[in-house]
């Protein structure tokens, strides 16, 4: 069964109070939680904590955030808001942490366009093809210029294996990868070529990381802002940061 159809067939809002015995403390059944929501949905379950709201806990899987009772009965996928506190996205939060140790290990497949005065770095999950991500590449020197060096990850949208993601391969395996982002952003074709880019593991990435479409900016911190950036507002969001 697949994530979407499983996830159809399994997520249910209570509409009434949650009538839980269960304190918000330490899972005593997470390994059996783990075991059915990785056979149920054909996930890989990451960690799995009390959430803030007693009797549900939070599992971070390889399709981002999930909330599953502690009798492991009910599952809701979406996002958790804190409404004493300006409307906090809880889930998001979840997520800010893990985010900045999942991103280490690909620290040598981003390519990198690097601010000769650097005050902040942002990794970019960009797309060839997208509108957005090409206005924010034609801006690079922009934010070069304001301090802000820039990390790009793979996410193809077409999905891996795709003819977009072959495409992404041969900039990241072209003998200048950023010369290669520079052209294939521009609009120019770049020769295929293959090599060990981990395109598809960056793609898998994105996707636990909570990524659905492009650009997505993670910030030092570990926050992700979806969608373009103008140079000197992302400066300001990275200032209050």
């Amino acid at each position: 069964m697949n994530f979407t159809r499983a996830l159809t067939l399994l997520c249910t809002l209570v509409a009434a109070p949650f009538v839980l015995a269960a304190s918000n403390s330490a899972v005593d059944n997470s390994a059996q939680l783990k075991q059915k929501l990785s056979e149920t949905l054909s996930v890989e379950v990451q960690s799995l904590t009390p959430s803030p709201v007693p009797g549900l806990y939070e599992a971070i899987t390889d399709r981002g955030v999930l909330y599953i009772s502690q009798d492991g009965s009910k599952l809701f996928h979406g996002n958790l808001y804190d409404l004493d506190k300006g409307m906090k996205n809880l889930t998001e939060a979840a997520l800010a942490g893990p985010r900045i140790e999942m991103i280490k290990p690909f620290e040598k497949n981003m390519l990198v366009y690097k601010a000769k005065d650097e005050k902040h770095v942002v990794t970019v999950f960009t797309d060839i093809t997208c509108g957005y991500c090409r206005k924010l590449h034609n801006e690079m020197a922009e934010y070069n210029d304001l301090g802000i060096t820039v990390r790009y990850l793979a996410f193809p949208r077409q999905g891996v294996p795709s003819k977009n993601a072959n495409e992404m391969e041969a900039v990241w395996c072209a003998a200048d990868p950023l010369q290669a982002m520079d052209d294939a952003k521009g609009g120019k074709s770049v020769p295929l070529a293959k090599c060990d880019a981990k395109i598809a593991q960056q793609y898998s990435l994105g996707q636990t990381l909570g990524v659905n479409g492009t650009p997505a900016i993670i910030l030092e911190d570990g926050t992700m802002i979806p969608g373009y950036q103008p140079p000197a507002q992302l400066l300001q969001v990275l200032e209050r940061n």
